[in-house]
């Protein structure tokens, strides 16, 4: 009989390889994993728009968690179970009149069906537009609901002072993180909202124990995820601390097929 796990994934630098792609062995793992009988699903920072893709490339069914935990959803289906965190709006608009005072470059407000974003300067995160449409400029007025997450770019010398002001005035209603990597980016989300939040209600879900979540990841983000995950796995290119909090590590990195590698393993997985 089928030990189900529920495998959760991150995108970036540990499913897709280094060129933001999913290799045909991932896809086939990811494939292989499914029809094995257990549940895959993938447990992101990125927005919904930017990751449905990597979901219908995978030929997923399963709830797919954005915005680091705060947005669980089924793409292209009502899913009874479906919950949104947002915050207050009003941060949103505080922060566009300091945009001088902390030379901020850019900030983008979102959730599942909203995109808007104030830029100062062209900024070079590769998530976001380099022209922005009409319809997604940010204002007090074009901002009418209250939004899932927030991403500032800001320059790096005053990212640190960015972020000891929001958690002084704001800081019982959001979290902020600095993203890893090169971009001076900060990114804030509802207060004590994680991925460890999508993806233990998936397994409330889908009734799995904690001890059979596997979990696969590979920044900073992805902390709490590993550490709840029954078999929390650190990729070969994680950061020092994620590889220290995880059960394993992978002995081969994101742009190796190092997730497909392992899980290939765990599972006993058909070549």
């Amino acid at each position: 009989m089928l030990n189900q796990k529920l495998i959760a994934l991150d995108l970036d630098g540990t499913t897709l390889n280094n060129q933001a792609v999913l290799t045909h062995k991932t896809i086939k793992t990811i494939k292989a994993a499914v029809n094995a009988g257990h549940i895959v699903t993938i447990v992101t920072g990125r927005p919904n728009r930017l990751s449905q893709n990597f979901y219908d490339q995978l030929g997923l069914t399963t709830p797919m968690i954005n915005f680091n935990g705060s947005l669980g959803h089924v793409p292209h289906h009502q899913w009874s179970k479906e919950y949104q965190y947002t915050f207050d709006r009003g941060i949103v608009l505080d922060l566009l009149t300091k945009q001088r005072e902390f030379n901020i470059q850019m900030i983008a407000a979102e959730g599942k069906h909203l995109f808007l974003a104030h830029q100062t300067q062209p900024t070079q995160v590769g998530f976001f537009p380099a022209v922005l449409t009409h319809d997604e400029q940010l204002s007090p007025t074009s901002l009418t609901q209250n939004p899932t997450s927030m991403t500032i770019a800001v320059a790096r010398a005053n990212q640190k002072q960015l972020q000891r002001y929001i958690e002084s005035q704001f800081g019982q209603q959001v979290d902020v993180a600095p993203w890893g990597g090169p971009n001076s980016v900060l990114e804030i989300g509802t207060k004590g909202v994680q991925k460890a939040v999508g993806v233990e209600r998936l397994a409330h879900y889908y009734h799995i124990k904690r001890a059979d979540v596997i979990a696969f990841g590979d920044e900073h983000n992805d902390d709490e995820m590993i550490d709840y995950a029954g078999l929390g796995v650190a990729m070969k290119n994680a950061t020092p601390k994620l590889k220290s909090l995880a059960d394993d590590v992978t002995t081969l990195t994101n742009d190796q097929d190092g997730m497909a590698n392992y899980l290939a393993h765990v599972l006993k997985l058909a070549e």
